[in-house]
């Protein structure tokens, strides 16, 4: 029979060095879009959208 061996987890020191100021996202860049529409030109493509494709549902 195998045993299995605990491997120590550290999740305090991973979180800790990645959210230094307590952010766990980026700042918003206010640009605000049409997620519902993007959301279906997504699906009709097969694949992400360009950044020239997304700023077509910017809302200004």
């Amino acid at each position: 029979m195998f045993t299995m061996a605990e491997k120590p987890t550290e999740y305090e020191h991973d979180i800790t060095y990645y959210a230094t100021d307590s952010r766990l996202t980026e700042p918003s860049d206010g640009k605000r879009y049409k997620w519902r529409k993007m959301i279906d030109r997504s699906k009709e493509l097969g694949r992400p959208l360009t950044e020239e494709e997304a700023e077509e549902f910017r809302v200004e």
